[in-house]
């Protein structure tokens, strides 16, 4: 147990996590902080899911949660807090910070540190309220780091995949909590109601594998994500990280060599 001398992760949801698998494989030790009811869909490839159970495991990765008052850095565990301000961040005096939030604007500020601050996606400016950018869309390169400037503005367009955007992403259509009637990795069919927000369907739009659910226990708006569809069926595997996800974290890998913190 190193109770200092890691990596801190602001956020736990798929494209952190999978940051963190990255980190982690290569011997880093890392902390993730997330939201008291996270909103991810890919749960299973998602280290927030510790939140909700307690612990988590992503691609052979094991998460345990812990009190922010608490937490430290651990070999070979990823620790995850409930700390949406970043509260643990001067004690646990990490050697670098990813904000890996993705809200895709200019960032809430977290509490100074002196440790260098990598940004994941658009809303990060070199020079202003990070040291690096990591680019996150597919099309301009994901896990390209960005030294000058930002990365690409979000298109507000989901990734195509088998030649569908849009039509894959299952939306509240009103606030509540989910009642599903199905879980992640059920083959489900266009038309057929994956669960249920304050009585209203969540209606699938195509064939192919549920590759996301949100938890029950998160508070939705209307409008949000809540489910994702995989045209592709069994082709894909629901608790495998993305390559994108991949690329990123080893974006985020080779930023960490630039600023000269490698692991251990």
């Amino acid at each position: 147990m190193n109770p200092a001398g890691g990596i801190w992760i602001q956020g736990a949801g798929e494209m952190a996590s999978a940051v963190a698998v990255v980190l982690v494989r290569a011997g880093y030790r890392v902390v993730m902080a997330e939201l008291p009811r996270p909103l991810a869909v890919r749960r299973l490839v998602c280290f927030c899911e510790a939140v909700y159970a307690g612990h988590a495991t992503v691609e052979g990765i094991h998460a345990e949660m812990a009190n922010a008052a608490e937490i430290v850095f651990r070999d070979g565990v990823v620790g995850v807090a409930v700390d949406p301000g970043a509260s643990a961040l001067r004690r646990l005096a990490p050697r670098a910070v990813v904000d890996a939030r993705l809200t895709k604007r200019p960032p809430v500020a977290l509490p100074h540190a002196p440790a260098p601050l990598i940004g994941l996606g658009p809303g990060f400016t070199c020079g202003v309220d990070a040291d690096l950018v990591i680019e996150t869309h597919r099309a301009a390169g994901p896990g390209t780091v960005i030294s000058v400037g930002g990365a690409a503005p979000d298109t507000g367009v989901p990734g195509v995949i088998a030649g569908h955007t849009t039509a894959r992403v299952l939306r509240a259509p009103a606030a509540g909590h989910l009642r599903p009637c199905c879980v992640i990795g059920d083959l489900v069919a266009a038309g057929q109601t994956v669960g249920t927000v304050a009585g209203m369907p969540v209606i699938s739009q195509l064939d192919g594998l549920l590759r996301g659910l949100i938890h029950e226990q998160a508070e939705l708006y209307a409008g949000l994500k809540v489910g994702d569809v995989d045209p592709r069926g069994r082709a894909t595997d629901p608790r495998a990280v993305t390559d994108k996800g991949l690329a990123i974290g080893d974006g985020v890998l080779r930023a960490l060599g630039r600023l000269g913190v490698a692991a251990g």
